[in-house]
Order: structure tokens, then sequence, then C-alpha cells
């Protein structure tokens, strides 16, 4: 039988790990977010209140990483 000294060390390096992953997420939305603040409009696939509904989403850093993937057009070449 486990002791709760046992679990409570066994925890430690998981609750690190979720609190990383939480501020990687929130970076990711961060970025994004900004992101669609500063780009032009027709720089950006689909609407960006699509995307900014999105980023409420808790989605692992998903959408966010979908959106620098897919949702943003490239700037013409001048």
């Amino acid at each position: 039988m486990l002791t709760t000294a046992l679990v409570l060390d066994a925890a430690i390096p998981l609750r690190r790990l979720i609190i990383a992953a939480a501020v990687a997420e929130t970076g990711l939305k961060a970025a994004v977010l900004i992101d669609l603040k500063r780009r032009p409009a027709s720089e950006v696939r689909g609407s960006r209140r699509m995307w900014t509904a999105a980023m409420l989403v808790n989605s692992a850093g998903v959408i966010p990483l979908s959106y620098f993937a897919f949702g943003r057009r490239r700037p013409p070449a001048t």
C-alpha cells in the first residue's frame, strides 16, 4: 500500500509538467492574439473573430499551432 508521502512525491513531477504545458499554451495563445491584432485581415485565412473565439478553447496548444500553420496567408511578394 502506498503511503501519502510517496503519492505526493510522485505528483510533483506531474504537477511541474502540467504547469509547463499551461505556460506554453498561454504563450502560444498570446502570440496568436498579438499576431491577429497586427496582421491585416487580408492575410488571415478565415475571420479574426473565429480565430479569437477558438483561442478561448482549452486545446493543449493545437489551435494556436494550427493558426500559425494554416491560418496565416503569406504577404504578397514585392
